[in-house]
């Protein structure tokens, strides 16, 4: 439990310091470039180094990637159907398609299943959340941003995205042990991402953003913490007969709100950062009233 109030402090820490101007504007700026070159690679390399990949994993490595897709398909035909202004399409494809599965999916997976859940967790959110977000996350955000860049240059921040390269990385040293200094090491830098990230999100809240931003916001909020996971869940459940603790852990995660670090990339790329910031920081404070209520259907 005192993951979870750690998360609530920093946010609203983030909050109160933007309103009392006691930090500079580029201060979340500062924040994400630390956690996208310090943050998320310090943990790629720590724990994807460790895992080890079996066929009982697959279909809950394989939760994220079907998330994505749904909400991909989902949010483009929204966007047609709403006339929806192609900046507000990609927001919400890279938040309300992708969970927050690691630095708020952890604890809360520790709060409601107990530690035997957390390899669970921990096996859906590094095989399948952050290898979309490094991949098909990044892909989004070059489509959307600003310039329209070519194929190329989307393989390019794919291929350089400092995450990415520590997933190759930490692959490539799998059969390697890591010297007990270089964990903690890892594991130290590790730590700081939930912190960074929950402030950082805490200080770009601003009411202001919500003008012209309810619909989409309720629209994204909607289908991220109460329509994907019920899809997922039917599939699971009911289509695939899967069940134990394994799964339900999965489609806990499925539950999760959007993921912070996919409403930092929209951010960083120009993406409708009100929008992206908005449906981190709402779905966050609406997380603790849907996550007991999936937990208690599950």
């Amino acid at each position: 439990m005192h993951n979870i109030l750690l998360l609530v402090v920093c946010f609203l820490a983030g909050g109160l310091l933007r309103g009392f101007g006691k930090l500079p504007q580029t201060t979340p700026s500062v924040l994400n470039g630390f956690i996208i070159h310090v943050s998320l690679p310090a943990i790629t390399l720590l724990y994807i180094h460790d895992l080890s990949i079996s066929a009982d994993v697959l279909y809950m490595a394989a939760m994220p990637w079907l998330h994505f897709g749904i909400g991909a398909v989902f949010f483009l035909l929204l966007g047609r159907f709403l006339k929806l202004p192609r900046a507000t399409v990609g927001a919400l494809v890279l938040t309300g398609s992708m969970g927050n599965t690691s630095f708020l999916g952890l604890p809360m997976i520790e709060t409601f299943y107990g530690k035997e859940g957390l390899a669970s967790g921990i096996i859906v959110d590094q095989l399948g959340s952050f290898m979309v977000l490094s991949t098909l996350g990044i892909t989004v955000a070059g489509i959307y941003s600003d310039g329209k860049p070519s194929a190329g240059e989307i393989f390019k921040r794919i291929v350089f995205f400092p995450p990415f390269i520590a997933l190759v990385i930490a692959v490539l040293l799998m059969p390697v042990e890591y010297p007990a200094w270089f964990s903690a090491v890892l594991r130290r830098l590790g730590d700081t991402l939930a912190p960074l990230a929950l402030f950082s999100v805490g200080y770009q809240l601003n009411p202001v953003h919500f003008r012209g931003n309810v619909l989409s916001l309720s629209l994204g909020l909607g289908f991220k913490l109460l329509l994907a996971p019920l899809l997922l869940y039917l599939l699971y459940i009911h289509f695939l007969g899967l069940g134990g603790l394994p799964i339900k852990v999965t489609l806990f995660e499925a539950a999760m709100p959007p993921m912070i670090t996919a409403g930092i990339i929209a951010t960083e790329h120009g993406i409708n950062p009100p929008l992206a910031n908005l449906m981190v920081a709402v779905g966050v404070i609406l997380s603790f009233l849907t996550l007991p209520l999936w937990w208690m259907v599950l």
